[in-house]
């Protein structure tokens, strides 16, 4: 919901962003000019046409007279609809300085860039132009990007973002300070295109949420069902289970905690060396390390309804003939980085 908050938020904007488009409208707005800009601020990716404030700073409240009345507001929207086939939401506010008309346009479809009259319309500075060639490419390749480019969440706050992502491990893993301010770590993390801003919030992608989520099952379901499973097994088939654990942590920042887990419940050898016992995990870790980073990193992504799955059969481990242990002592030992 708008409100006279966020009014004074913009009013102190340093620009006029790509989401915000302010128009002094003292008396009236031309219905055409209305539906262009909608147009254009829809295929910009959403955003908010201002009346009754000044367009250039230091901005102030002017007042505007535009559709006056509930009749008249109610009258333009059901024309946007029926001209645009899109709906835009209008605000009245009522600042001290004067009334306050806000026009909430939604971002266009993925992919489908929109048109007034026949021509595909974006601001240029002060005025509205066609869209160039490369601009429109780049929309209608939109629905051919890969998984990872797609929305995990969208119209998250910047509170959100930090709630559901670990960005202190993300930073951490990057070996740089974290920052000392939330702008700034949304700032990095929209640089990499982890996430992107829109106007109505930020997008998380699947990319930042399968490498960076807290818990994955709060983005959706099927991002729940790409959390790695470890599946423990009694005897030498898969009829008795014993064990069994998923990570709901992001790949990234949960990775060292699920390769530790799976060299936990790994079956181990003892042996003896120069009169001393040993005890060696019958897989090396750095080994482990290779084989949970290849699975995790080359599943089908777009597969849904399935999880990475590392699964052991204990009883077939402690059953194997003819092991040289001191040579799984050396495998042990051996580098692989």
């Amino acid at each position: 919901m708008i409100t006279l908050e966020n009014l004074e938020k913009w009013l102190n904007a340093p620009a006029e962003t790509e989401f915000l488009e302010f128009k002094e409208a003292k008396q009236q707005y031309d219905t055409t000019k209305l539906l262009r800009y909608c147009v254009a601020l829809a295929n910009e990716g959403g955003g908010y046409l201002v009346l009754g404030v000044t367009d250039k700073p230091p901005r102030r409240v002017v007042g505007s007279q535009a559709f006056p009345s509930v009749t008249s507001l109610n009258d333009i929207k059901a024309r946007i609809v029926e001209k645009l086939r899109f709906r835009v939401d209008a605000t009245e506010l009522l600042h001290p300085d004067g009334r306050v008309l806000v026009f909430e346009v939604p971002t266009r479809p993925v992919g489908q860039p929109l048109s007034f009259d026949g021509a595909y319309l974006m601001r240029a500075g002060e005025d509205l132009v066609p869209m160039t060639p490369d601009v429109l490419k780049r929309i209608f390749a939109e629905d051919q990007q890969d998984w990872f480019c797609q929305g995990a969440r969208s119209d998250a706050s910047p509170e959100d973002v930090i709630a559901l992502l670990d960005t202190q491990t993300y930073f951490e893993l990057l070996k740089i300070p974290y920052p000392t301010n939330r702008d700034a770590v949304l700032e990095r993390l929209s640089k990499q295109q982890l996430i992107k801003q829109t106007a109505q919030g930020w997008t998380i992608t699947n990319l930042a949420a399968i490498l960076l989520a807290k818990k994955l099952d709060a983005f959706s379901p099927a991002l729940a069902r790409k959390a790695p499973r470890v599946i423990i097994y009694e005897g030498i088939n898969k009829l008795q289970t014993r064990d069994e654990k998923t990570d709901n942590r992001g790949y990234a920042v949960g990775f060292d905690r699920l390769v530790d887990l799976v060299h936990s419940l790994a079956p181990q050898n003892r042996f003896i060396e120069e009169v001393v016992r040993e005890e060696v995990k019958m897989f090396p870790k750095q080994a482990l390390r290779e084989l949970i980073a290849n699975a995790l990193i080359h599943q089908d992504f777009l597969a849904t309804g399935t999880s990475v799955m590392l699964e052991m059969l204990l009883a077939l481990f402690l059953h194997l003939v003819d092991v040289n242990f001191h040579e799984v002592y050396l495998l042990n030992n051996q580098k692989y980085f």
